[in-house]
């Protein structure tokens, strides 16, 4: 038995619009006030929750590519342990932007 396999493929950007069917339902559910609204199979968020949270593993910030001058001294520290200096230079300025913004 053969299946037919249907894709799309939407344009965040420039999604298609709603129909008048949607339009009254997202308007029907704006209206409701927020005790009429049903969260009762949502677990709580506890602190112990959020205690284990992990950043997505699969998130990848974007990289991109830029000149910067750094001591003889540093750059050679950097580079002693074998490859990844890059890798050590940016873990090591995502520690302090981190604690920057802690503190900000």
């Amino acid at each position: 038995m053969k299946t037919k396999l249907v894709s799309y493929e939407i344009d965040l950007a420039n999604p298609p619009p709603l129909t008048e069917t949607q339009k009254t339902e997202l308007k029907a559910r704006a209206a409701m006030p927020d005790e009429a609204i049903d969260d009762g199979d949502i677990p709580p968020l506890t602190e112990a929750f959020w205690a284990n949270a992990v950043r997505n593993p699969f998130y990848r910030p974007v990289k991109t590519s830029t000149t910067v001058r750094i001591d003889a001294d540093v750059l050679a520290w950097l580079r002693a342990p074998g490859r990844g200096y890059q890798t050590r230079i940016n873990a090591i300025l995502r520690r302090e932007m981190m604690a920057a913004l802690k503190k900000g």
